[in-house]
């Protein structure tokens, strides 16, 4: 198999995660097992193809830190909304798949959008079709079209927050476009 040479600059924050798991996977952060973690890291990602990331370059703190508090709110609501479904209706509630194209085709954007969105309870990704950047989300009290339509927009509105954070410029630039702000 012949694959395309990563650069050591790409490949170096892979590299520091794989030995940062690897410490602590061990509870060792010791100069022996720092070097021993190292040399691991560089064989599995020598041995095994990671296709990389491809960062954008940018990481908004300002748009961050609303982005977390709006989603630490939307967690304890949805937290206490599946808590009442679950003592008032039981197993009489009504759910659905649905699918939601992103506007986004980076692996990392589309990953951190199905982890934020499975992380809010009532939510979860059962399937990424990342050739379209398509996410089939799995939601509960799902009745209607217009209860799917709300899962949609909030799906979008949650990559559409991600894209402000760390998007590549081009990507928040199609976004202005989109929504006009």
């Amino acid at each position: 198999m012949n694959r395309k040479r990563i650069s050591l600059r790409q490949e170096l924050p892979l590299l520091v995660w794989l030995v940062i798991v690897w410490c602590a996977l061990w509870q060792d952060f010791g100069p022996g097992n720092l070097l021993f973690g190292a040399l691991i890291a560089i064989v599995v990602a020598r041995l095994f193809y990671l296709p990389p990331v491809e960062l954008g370059g940018r990481f908004n703190v300002l748009r961050a830190v609303p982005f977390a508090l709006v989603f630490l709110a939307k967690v304890v609501a949805a937290s206490f909304q599946v808590l009442y479904l679950a003592v008032a209706k039981g197993p009489r509630v009504l759910s659905a798949v649905i699918a939601v194209p992103l506007r986004s085709h980076s692996d990392l954007l589309v990953t951190a959008t199905g982890h934020v969105i499975s992380l809010i309870p009532g939510s979860l990704v059962v399937e990424v079709d990342r050739s379209t950047s398509t996410l089939y989300i799995h939601g509960v009290n799902v009745r209607d079209a217009a209860d799917a339509a709300k899962l949609r927009k909030d799906v979008r509105d949650t990559e559409a927050g991600l894209i402000r954070i760390m998007g590549t410029k081009e990507e928040v630039s199609a976004l202005k476009q989109e929504v006009g702000s």
